[in-house]
C-alpha cells in the first residue's frame, strides 16, 4: 500500500489577516498496489508533457503539477488519466474557527497538524487484509526535529489500524521528484476549495473516489 499525503489552507489564526484561510484539509491519496501507483504517476507524466509543458505553450518547463496553478480543463485530463481503481482518498477538514486558543501556538499548531494526520490515517482500517507494507510519503518540508517527532507519533497511533505482521515505513520527499505527491495535491486543492470558498467545481468531478471525508470541528448551528 501506498499513501501519499499533502495540505492545503494554513494553521493561522489571524483571521482579520488578508489570506488566512477558514479551514484547513489534509488529504491521502492511497494506492493499493503498484499497478494503481503507476497508473498514478503515469496520470501525472502524461498532464506534464501533453498540456503543461506541450510544444508551443510554454517558455520554460514546468517540473510539477500542481492544484493551485492548472486550470479545470487541465485537471480534467489529468483526472481522464487516472487508472479506472486501485486508489481511493480520505481526507478530513478542519473548522479552523473552533480550535482552542492553546493549539494556536507555534508548538500547538505542530501537536494539532500530527494529530489531525493521525486522525485521519487511523480511519484505514485494513487488519482483515494481508497488507506487508505501508509506504507513507508526505512532502519534505517539516525540519528535523519536527519530522521525527511527526514520525515516531504517526507510526505509534496508525499501527493498531493494520495487521502486526505489517512494515509501516515514512518517508518524506520533494513533491517535484514524486508524482504520488503531486497527484494528491491536484485533489487537496479541490477539497480545500470546496470547503472554504464554496467553489466546488473540481472537487465534483472526482468526489466519487473520496472514500472518507471528516469534517473535524464543524461549526455549531
Amino acid at each position: 500500500m501506498y499513501i501519499f499525503l499533502d495540505e492545503a489552507g494554513d494553521l493561522g489564526f489571524d483571521f482579520h489577516k488578508s489570506g488566512t484561510s477558514k479551514t484547513f484539509t489534509i488529504t491521502v491519496l492511497i494506492c493499493h498496489d503498484k499497478d494503481a501507483l503507476k497508473g498514478v504517476q503515469k496520470a501525472v507524466k502524461r498532464t506534464l508533457k501533453n498540456k503543461i509543458n506541450a510544444k508551443g505553450k510554454r517558455k520554460r518547463l514546468v517540473q510539477e503539477l500542481k492544484g493551485n496553478a492548472t486550470s479545470q480543463e487541465i485537471k480534467t485530463y489529468f483526472l481522464k488519466q487516472m487508472p479506472p481503481d486501485g486508489w481511493e482518498i480520505f481526507t478530513i477538514v478542519l473548522n479552523k474557527g473552533r480550535v482552542y486558543d492553546y493549539l494556536q501556538t507555534t508548538t500547538g499548531k505542530s501537536k494539532l497538524y500530527n494529530y489531525l494526520t493521525q486522525k485521519l490515517l487511523g480511519t484505514i482500517r485494513k487488519k482483515n487484509t494481508q497488507i506487508h507494507t505501508v509506504n507513507l510519503v508526505v512532502d519534505k518540508c517539516k525540519d528535523g526535529d519536527d519530522r521525527k517527532d511527526f514520525n515516531a507519533y504517526i507510526k505509534a497511533n496508525i499501527e493498531t489500524s493494520f495487521p502486526l505482521e505489517t512494515n509501516i515505513y515514512i518517508t518524506h520527499e520533494n513533491s517535484q521528484e514524486n508524482a504520488g505527491l503531486q497527484a494528491v495535491d491536484m485533489f487537496c486543492w479541490g477539497i480545500q476549495r470546496k470547503a472554504n470558498s464554496k467553489d466546488d467545481k473540481w472537487y465534483s468531478a472526482f468526489k466519487g473516489h473520496v472514500s472518507r471525508y471528516i469534517n473535524f470541528l464543524p461549526p455549531k448551528n
